[in-house]
């Protein structure tokens, strides 16, 4: 029976597949996300007229893995999100806005990585001439990187096979995914058949060759890569370059990496020269901070395996209208709603009248529930318009009792604050640790009463009654 070519409308924003066109997508109920794609059909083919007479062969989960040495790039930052480095055959999928950096940060890694390995560099999106005025701007230019722009997958894949020994490239760089394409399919670049299929023929060719492979990923509105999330379950490591137009510093984060640790941030400033490593992202957090400021409050939270300290900011005002206003920026606005509750039941505070607006100095975003004792501490000094102790840190989890419960590497947040500086911090109480000392003094607190006898003994009457 001859094959022939029937349409599907394919969801943009999930990958989902529809027999007809519809204005929303049933999966993901984004709006005219369906674009029309043509597939050939052919007559479903079961077991039996199967013609691959290969068989597969188990062996024992005891075993001697081979372990290939990491392709270092010499800049810390990028190797420690990355878990210690390029893994040979590995594929990462970097996303960002656009603007970001990501043509920026590639670049300079692959001029650092030109020292010691053959790396590529392949743009979809620019010419040759574009990157080479980047690379001098970077003062880059006699770094030993081959470019070449292109946008056809198969033309790729032809001229990386045809490298080999010697001459085979070590780290190959595709910015970006959406702009490939296959010849045999018929859908435009950067819909899900071509980005789907791309990825997956470049990612075996690295496989194959060893060569680790960086695809650059263009990010929608939401913030997430653009096409199937079928793409993120696809590469090895998933990093996404973070920061704000108004801020000099980017935060490159890994959501996901089968060869290190998740959630893991590098910290890079913004300079007319490129990149620059921040060795210490705390103090760059905490250099414009000013003392003696009502509802400001330090909180020490761990970003991977690294301490950072940022500066929590909040302002509580007389609300002008009958619904107050809640604003927030770098923090989660449900859990802000959350902590207001737990002050006005458990603590007997005035809020819910009241417009409030949070900040994270710097423009980082925290995940953490640890950053809740942080926060309501801001905002018991915005309400009582009194300074928190500048020399104070603050970390601990809110439970809907008023209870602060204890959080991760406790350790290793005093120590970071005692390293910049601060003469206490304000934690949850310790379990089975007690006897150990730590870098700074400390004070315990197992309730949010706990906490706020200590710093408004006179404001607040309903504290004192429970004492």
């Amino acid at each position: 029976m001859a094959k022939r070519s029937t349409t599907q409308y394919v969801c943009q924003q999930c990958g989902a597949t529809h027999s007809k066109w519809s204005g929303q997508c049933n999966a993901c109920m984004a709006w005219n996300t369906l674009v029309e794609e043509t597939i050939s059909a052919g007559p479903p083919k079961g077991l039996g007229n199967a013609t691959s007479k290969n068989r597969i062969h188990f062996v024992a989960l005891k075993g001697e893995e081979k372990q290939l040495p990491r392709r270092m790039s010499r800049m810390e930052e990028f190797d420690r999100v990355c878990g210690g480095g390029l893994v040979p055959g590995s594929a990462t999928l970097i996303g960002g806005d656009p603007g970001i950096g990501k043509s920026t940060l590639l670049l300079q890694v692959l001029a650092h990585l030109a020292d010691n390995h053959r790396v590529a560099y392949i743009s979809g999106e620019e010419a040759i001439d574009q990157v080479r005025l980047r690379a001098t701007r970077l003062g880059l230019r006699d770094a030993k990187v081959d470019l070449a722009a292109a946008t056809n997958v198969g033309d790729i894949i032809a001229t990386l096979k045809n490298e080999r020994g010697e001459n085979a490239y070590d780290v190959v760089v595709i910015d970006s995914i959406q702009t490939m394409y296959l010849d045999n399919l018929d859908s435009a670049p950067g819909t899900v058949a071509q980005v789907r299929a791309s990825a997956a023929e470049l990612i075996r060719l690295a496989k194959q060759q060893g060569f680790s492979l960086l695809l650059v990923g263009h990010v929608t509105k939401e913030g997430t890569i653009a096409g199937p999330r079928v793409l993120e379950h696809m590469v090895d490591t998933v990093l996404y370059f973070e920061g704000e137009r108004g801020h000099a510093f980017r935060i490159l984060r890994g959501v996901k990496n089968r060869f290190g640790a998740t959630d893991e941030i590098g910290v890079f400033e913004m300079t007319d020269k490129g990149l620059s490593e921040v060795k210490n992202p705390s103090a760059l957090f905490l250099a414009d901070r000013q003392q003696q400021v009502s509802g400001s409050v330090v909180f020490a939270g761990i970003e991977g395996t690294r301490p950072v300290l940022v500066e929590i900011q909040a302002l509580v005002a007389p609300s002008a209208y009958g619904t107050p206003r809640r604003a927030v920026i770098g923090w989660d606005a449900g859990r802000l709603a959350m902590v207001i509750a737990v002050l006005e039941t458990r603590a007997g505070l005035q809020l819910g009248g009241r417009d409030i607006y949070l900040n994270v100095a710097g423009g980082l975003r925290i995940t953490e529930p640890a950053a809740d004792l942080a926060v309501a501490a801001a905002l018991v000094s915005a309400l009582d318009d009194t300074p928190f102790p500048s020399d104070a840190v603050v970390f601990g989890e809110l439970a809907l009792s008023g209870e602060i419960r204890p959080v991760s590497q406790l350790e290793n947040r005093v120590k970071e604050a005692g390293k910049l500086g601060f003469a206490q911090a304000f934690i949850p109480p310790r379990r089975g640790k007690k006897e150990q000392s730590l870098a700074l003094p400390i004070q315990e607190c197992d309730h949010l009463l706990a906490l706020l006898r200590r710093i408004r003994p006179k404001n607040n009457n309903r504290v004192a009654q429970s004492a």
